[in-house]
């Protein structure tokens, strides 16, 4: 299995700034020591082009971004100050998701160490996401000729609002969003299918209302790709997650995506998305668990080893 990774390119943040930049080495970290897969496995995918960014996002905010023209309030709205670094690490993290998408057409499955930036709309940002990389390579590949039709799973425990308004309205490609339905972001869109969570739950609701999105989600999406955003921030532990999932709740949702995939022979990249823990070890965990899963469910089909 192929891991894409674009963690060297590192934003420089204030101090005491709370988006866990560390995550992303940390994880690859773990994901190389554990040997589970070559060395030369893990690639660093080149940068998404202006023409790529351009099918989803408008040529004025594009260029805002490169140029370094945000206003105050636009940067505020993203929530990450700009810098090139800030450019070059989103154009990386756009491109690691386009190849991965690519690599699971040709091999069932692949795993991007960052990305799932759902919160980007076509002119502007915001959530701590410049662009969508989701949007980006599902667009990349229908003008490839790849695929037609998509399905977005989108775990993470905000909606990925960004992701259903760029999607509204375009059947080929369904959007399924399972989230805190009080957590940001506070105006939702609409999701081909939404389900919106009250705060606080634990592991046995947040599974049995996965389980029913996903029959209805691949149901209706007759897909030839899923993409999706395994956020740790479900996690009772995230300081921004609003909800009480346990880190074995959070491996068996990765279960639960993973088998309903290939039950139906659908390739899935997968994004790592939020995370937020207040240790960022446990976010880190929490990623490398679904990378593990992912590994065996690519050596396995869809019943890999139960010994995670």
């Amino acid at each position: 299995m192929k891991v894409l990774y674009s963690d060297r390119f590192i934003v420089p943040l204030p101090e005491g700034h709370r988006f866990p930049m560390p995550k992303y080495s940390l994880l690859r970290q773990r994901v190389f020591d554990s040997g589970l897969i070559a060395p030369e496995d893990f690639i660093e995918a080149q940068p998404a082009t202006d023409e790529q960014l351009l099918r989803v996002h408008k040529p004025e905010y594009l260029g805002k971004v490169v140029q370094g023209l945000l206003t105050e309030r636009e940067i505020r709205r993203i929530g990450l100050p700009w810098s090139p670094e800030l450019v070059e690490r989103s154009r990386r993290s756009v491109g690691c998701t386009i190849a991965a998408c690519r690599i699971a057409l040709q091999e069932g499955i692949a795993v991007n160490l960052a990305g799932g930036t759902h919160h980007a709309y076509p002119e502007h940002g915001e959530g701590y996401c410049v662009f969508n990389d989701v949007a980006v390579a599902a667009r990349a590949l229908q003008a490839e000729g790849c695929i037609r039709r998509i399905v977005i799973l989108d775990c993470d425990v905000h909606q990925g609002n960004g992701t259903a308004a760029i999607f509204a309205g375009d059947p080929s490609v369904y959007t399924f969003s399972i989230h805190g339905a009080k957590n940001f972001p506070y105006h939702k869109e609409r999701s081909s299918l939404d389900i919106e969570l009250p705060d606080g739950i634990g592991d046995d609701v947040y599974l049995a209302a996965l389980g029913e999105g996903l029959r209805l989600s691949l149901d209706a999406a007759h897909a030839e790709l899923g993409i999706y955003l395994a956020g740790a921030d479900p996690y009772i532990g995230d300081r921004l997650g609003r909800l009480s999932l346990s880190k074995a709740g959070l491996l068996e949702r990765d279960r639960l995506v993973f088998a309903a995939c290939a039950s139906l022979g659908l390739p899935i990249a997968v994004t790592m998305a939020g995370g937020y823990a207040r240790d960022v070890n446990d976010t880190a965990e929490i990623h490398f668990q679904t990378f593990r899963l992912a590994v065996e469910f690519s050596k396995n089909g869809a019943h890999p080893h139960d010994n995670l």
